[in-house]
């Protein structure tokens, strides 16, 4: 039985213990527990992106190689030497934290960060659909705007240098695998810009009413590819031979992943793979991820004949999602684009 009386901040809590009381007593979270077993612990594919740069061309090739292959047979990889300084990475990380620690209260209705933040899951209508988590969610045209920091001014030009430093890998990344499939490494130049691209400052508060407690709820990233920087307390599993692995942190890596707009631009030649994060009963985590995105009328369409998918645009895709969270209170995605 859930405690009730420990306090949390902001209140996650309450909203559980209400969607529990709405359903049949706990059983419906005795049997969501059952399914967040894992099976180990893994490595993602790391790395080494000096390879890109590198006057050998063998190296550059073997570079290339090791990203399509992960993308393909994990849809998930790690990266050093990225070109993101640590220096930023902590600063950021540092800017972030402060944010995170202002009273809810004050989070929930000073309009920081574009009036983005958001806590749980307020359309959930069952345990299983719940987040343990906060954040805020900042598309990139936002971030240069003075209004958006309020009494926070220090974040303002770290997080206009992170940004625009995941955004550059980012680029770098679509473009080695748009090549890799015999495509212009120029190819999503000109359809992802500001307007749909975004970063998203998350807080997983530690969770002390169930070992079990789901941070982020199962999902796919509904983008070309994310880059997620993590701290060290770990939480991020994904879905690998059907089976739920645990990821473990590397500190001087970034987490890169495949979404479902690649898979669908690649023929299903690489993979965006479910994924989750779960709450920490002892420590909070956090984390930040950068999210490339094509303009909402931008046409998805494959890169090769025959294609698995219909075309069809950005702002389709994002339409149905939401559409199908209303109607079933989860994303179907893909599947329902398929020919």
């Amino acid at each position: 039985m859930i405690d009730r009386r420990v306090g949390a901040d902001p209140p996650l809590q309450d909203q559980y213990g209400e969607l529990l009381r709405n359903s049949s007593d706990e059983i419906c979270m005795k049997k969501r527990d059952q399914r967040t077993g894992i099976i180990g612990e893994c490595e993602l594919p790391l790395i080494d992106l000096g390879g890109l740069m590198s006057c050998d061309e063998r190296k550059k090739r073997e570079c290339v190689a090791a990203i399509a292959k992960a993308s393909s047979e994990w849809g998930f990889f790690q990266v050093v030497n990225h070109g993101i300084s640590q220096q930023l990475l902590e600063e950021m990380r540092r800017e972030q934290m402060k944010v995170f620690q202002m009273p809810f209260e004050k989070k929930a209705s000073c309009g920081l960060l574009n009036d983005s933040y958001r806590w749980g899951n307020p359309k959930a209508t069952s345990s299983k659909q719940f987040s343990w988590s906060e954040a805020f969610h900042v598309p990139l045209t936002k971030i240069s705007e003075r209004a958006c920091y309020g009494e926070f001014t220090s974040l303002r030009e770290v997080m206009e240098q992170f940004a625009a430093s995941m955004s550059k890998l980012a680029r770098l990344l679509a473009g080695v695998l748009a090549e890799n499939l015999g495509q212009p490494r120029t190819a999503f130049d000109e359809i992802c810009n500001d307007d749909t691209c975004f970063l998203r400052l998350n807080r997983y508060p530690k969770c002390e009413i169930t070992p079990d407690m789901i941070g982020l709820i199962p999902h796919t990233d509904s983008d070309f590819l994310t880059i997620l920087y993590q701290d060290q307390v770990g939480g991020l599993q994904l879905m690998k031979d059907s089976k739920w692995v645990a990821v473990k942190p590397h500190r001087e890596a970034l987490i890169v992943n495949i979404g479902d707009l690649f898979q669908a631009w690649s023929n299903n030649e690489y993979k965006s793979v479910e994924h989750k994060v779960m709450a920490n009963g002892k420590m909070e985590r956090y984390s930040i991820a950068y999210f490339l995105c094509p303009s909402y009328d931008s046409l998805i369409g494959s890169c090769k004949e025959p294609s698995l998918y219909k075309k069809f645009t950005f702002g389709e895709f994002r339409k149905q999602v939401q559409e199908d969270v209303k109607k079933t209170g989860q994303k179907i995605g893909l599947p329902r684009f398929l020919l």
